[in-house]
């Protein structure tokens, strides 16, 4: 049995005349256009001939876009929405702020940042201020918030992306996240169902399986996705997550061979998602060349699949040709349902309905560009983010004694350590040309009157060298060593700071080649030390000898400020950890100085 949509409850509700808007859309439509209409397509052009061809060609439901700047974003959206037949679903990913809809738009916190202020208040102010940015420049879907579940430390995608490992933390917060975006007619999408941070792999690269029983689940991410629901949850992002202890509760016949990931599993889309707690909202797919998804069948296959299963959008062409004719032929053939299409447009075009798209004309679905502008990065929205800052900073571990507050007084020469992790990879290209977090601390401190070093380790110097010299200097760095005295008689105070992005296999420090040298703080009981993590909350597993850790969650210099505050007393640490950044490890409580 397919679990069928119902517009006139929720999260729709929508009206007698609504619902015929809907009938008679799709009534109307052609065969390719209601192919078309499955698909969210990601611009790789803003120019009005590529995105007039996208909806005029291809006939596409939604769009999901890469961030560029505000009126950049409103121009594309503009464009959009007037040369689109059917208004169009345009998502942007607002996980963090207004900055995810747009470059020059409001970051609040990441969600690990948030759950660390203890406050559900800050996620309804995410939430607020991604949907008044968002919707000024033509948004009106976001797939936020993330309801993950932080609970495997060595998962380095959700690592900073969920608020926290306790499950009624991140209910109560994504249900704030929830309340605010929708003030401003922006539609959420949780995710990503059935729910990650079990297994600590990425889908992007490989299968991914959430490995809890039917029971630990109900307890679990269910609870959570059952809130959402009962509150009007209008849509969910399944994710290329498997959950094998549900589809063989609902087909005992199914072994873990069989397992699928949701975005292709009827099981848990149809009958655990729509059937058991009653989603009657939309369901879109990750992202489709991720390999979780990509490598269980072929493509041709995939497309019609997803929907079949219970997906009603799926989230990227890889060529629009290509996938147009997998998606129909998949229909021709079969293996896509007449009744499934139909349903997953129903569902898809009653959102919009939901938003009202349908009453207005298509040049007044945008705001005024003017007034749009004039919400972007408003001084008292930016202003959260320092407060955030304040009260998420976490001081995870406190056992060396006094070794607060810091001042030139007591360590007037300080040694910062740039602490490496995999270079390269996604959040390496997010992160280009930004300013290095360890150079904006640097001169914060000097303007405080340190005297400060940044370490270069020596892997880095023998890149630097003539091609004739690298080979005799590579040999000699692990048998280089150091006395003690080169670091005591010139150091007061070591701070090691680890900025490592995520998006990649691991977010583990990788140390260098070299022994002796301050890349590894050996030194703890020879100069006061100090490990700081920006990104990863985490890395105390790799220095559980450390007597002081902080987590500050991100690098940006509003943080920075804030946490140099912290340290030389003119502030406290507030925030609360929201992970086990213990890591479940016992050596990692203890400390052997004195």
């Amino acid at each position: 049995m397919t679990h069928l949509v119902d517009l006139t409850k929720k999260p729709y509700n929508l009206s007698e005349e609504d619902v015929q808007w809907v009938e008679k859309t799709i009534s109307q439509m052609s065969l390719d256009e209601k192919i078309g209409q499955l698909f969210v397509n990601m611009g790789s052009s803003r120019s009005e001939e590529y995105l007039t061809d996208m909806v005029q060609n291809y006939h596409i439901a939604a769009v999901r876009y890469n961030p560029a700047k505000a009126s950049e974003v409103y121009d594309q959206n503009y464009i959009l929405q007037t040369k689109s037949k059917i208004p169009l679903l345009i998502a942007a990913n607002t996980e963090a702020g207004g900055n995810g809809a747009c470059v020059d738009g409001t970051e609040v916190g990441k969600e690990i940042k948030i759950g660390a202020t203890n406050d559900v208040r800050y996620a309804y102010e995410m939430g607020r201020v991604s949907g008044v940015e968002a919707s000024a420049i033509g948004c009106n879907w976001s797939f936020a918030p993330i309801v993950d579940l932080n609970r495997n430390w060595r998962n380095p995608i959700i690592s900073s992306r969920s608020w926290s490992k306790d499950v009624d933390t991140v209910l109560q917060m994504s249900l704030a996240y929830m309340k605010g975006i929708q003030e401003s007619g922006i539609l959420p999408a949780a995710k990503h169902f059935p729910g990650d941070g079990v297994d600590e792999r990425d889908q992007h690269l490989s299968f991914s399986v959430n490995s809890y029983s039917t029971e630990e689940w109900d307890n679990t991410y269910g609870k959570i996705y059952q809130g959402l629901i009962d509150a009007g949850l209008p849509s969910i992002m399944a994710g290329h997550i498997q959950l094998p202890s549900y589809e063989q509760y609902f087909h005992p016949e199914l072994t873990d061979e069989d397992a699928l990931p949701a975005t292709l599993s009827k099981p848990l889309l149809d009958e655990l998602l729509r059937g058991k707690l009653g989603f009657n909202g939309l369901v879109v797919t990750d992202a489709s060349h991720m390999l979780g998804m990509s490598s269980i069948m072929s493509r041709r296959e995939v497309l019609p699949t997803a929907i079949e299963a219970g997906c009603d959008l799926f989230l990227f062409f890889n060529d629009p040709d290509e996938d147009m004719a997998y998606m129909k032929e998949g229909y021709l053939n079969g293996l896509l349902s007449e009744e499934r299409l139909h349903d997953a447009l129903r569902r898809s075009l009653g959102l919009k309905a939901k938003l009202g798209l349908h009453k207005k004309v298509k040049e007044e679905i945008l705001p005024p560009k003017q007034e749009a502008m004039s919400k972007i990065g408003l001084p008292d929205n930016r202003a959260i983010f320092r407060e955030v800052a304040d009260k998420s900073i976490t001081l995870v571990k406190d056992k060396q004694k006094n070794i607060f507050p810091i001042s030139p007084q007591r360590y007037p020469r300080v040694l910062l350590v740039p602490v490496k992790g995999i270079e390269g990879g996604f959040g390496a290209l997010i992160n280009a040309g930004k300013p290095k977090a360890i150079e904006l601390f640097k001169e914060l401190l000097e303007e405080k009157g340190f005297q400060v070093t940044i370490w270069q380790d020596i892997e880095t110097k023998i890149k630097n060298m003539p091609p004739e010299e690298q080979r005799q200097a590579l040999s000699n760095v692990y048998a280089q060593k150091r006395p003690i005295a080169d670091l005591t008689d010139n150091y007061d105070l070591i701070m090691n700071v680890a900025d490592i992005n995520t998006g990649a296999t691991t977010q583990r420090i990788i140390w260098p080649a070299s022994k002796g040298t301050p890349d590894i703080p050996f030194y703890v009981h020879e100069v006061p030390t100090i490990f700081i993590s920006l990104q990863c909350p985490y890395h105390l597993a790799d220095v559980p000898q450390v007597g002081t850790y902080i987590n500050a969650y991100d690098g940006n210099l509003v943080t920075l400020e804030e946490l140099l505050k912290k340290l030389m007393g003119e502030s406290t640490f507030k925030g609360t950890d929201p992970v086990d950044a213990y890591c479940g490890l016992k050596d990692t409580y203890i400390w052997r100085g004195k």
